[in-house]
């Protein structure tokens, strides 16, 4: 269970205790089980505000608990790989500014367009799909997060995803596994058939941010994996309502 303790540590800031730094590398086998805990989160808040307030303010309060829940971590990533790949000429200049802790006009235009995506594609699907997406699109971008740390190359010696690149053995393959699969039957009892088009859309989304990566820096840091988990999750919602 190290794995799932350093899962949480990693991706939340619940209280889960103290991992050592070898319990991280076996930690994406447990993304997508911790995703399905964040989805549930969100799903809870969308129900909850959109009975209260209605559907837009209650697509905003599932994506502010989310938010909460993992401190900004992915939110983080998408501003700093736009910013570094939108503004570096060169492979070099790029990783510099992605370490930069301030937002340039890239990362804050991305944020704000994926953001406000986000809040109009929950908000167009409604009490009766946006839980059922909000579950399997948490779960699958970062069960897709851990693929890209295994085929990244991961680029830095030090990072966010610099300890995350272990072989996730029996265990965690399994995990990753029945929370995939776990994440689809909740997205078909909610959505329907229209989860392929959401299968369709993660893919787009967090593939086309990959590619980039991999041809501008030559693979992949944090700041990719939280942008092509953002990215992931608005192509998840697109996808499902293209198909509705």
């Amino acid at each position: 269970m190290q794995g799932a303790r350093a899962a949480v540590i990693f991706l939340t800031r619940l209280p889960a205790g103290r991992a050592e730094a070898g319990d991280f590398a076996r930690a994406p086998g447990w993304f997508a089980a911790v995703g399905l805990l964040i989805g549930a989160v969100q799903a809870g808040a969308f129900v909850l505000g959109a009975a209260l307030w209605g559907g837009a303010l209650g697509a905003l309060a599932a994506l502010a608990a989310g938010i909460l829940l993992t401190g900004a971590l992915h939110e983080d990533g998408l501003a700093d790989t736009f910013d570094g790949l939108g503004g570096g000429a060169s492979a070099e200049r790029a990783l510099e500014i992605m370490r930069d802790s301030r937002i340039g006009s890239f990362g804050a235009l991305a944020l704000g367009l994926v953001l406000g995506a986000t809040v109009m594609a929950l908000a167009r699907l409604g009490p009766g799909g946006a839980p059922a997406a909000l579950l399997a699109a948490a779960a699958l971008s970062r069960a897709v997060m851990a693929l890209m740390l295994r085929h990244g190359p991961y680029l830095r010696a030090q990072g966010a995803g610099a300890g995350l690149t272990g072989a996730q053995g029996l265990t965690g393959n399994l995990v990753t596994l029945l929370a995939v699969a776990a994440a689809l039957a909740l997205g078909w009892a909610g959505l329907g058939i229209a989860v392929l088009g959401g299968l369709a859309g993660l893919g787009a989304g967090a593939g086309l941010v990959w590619l980039w990566a991999r041809r501008r820096l030559g693979g992949v840091t944090g700041d990719i994996l939280g942008a092509g988990q953002q990215m992931g999750v608005l192509g998840f919602l697109l996808g499902a309502l293209a198909w509705l």
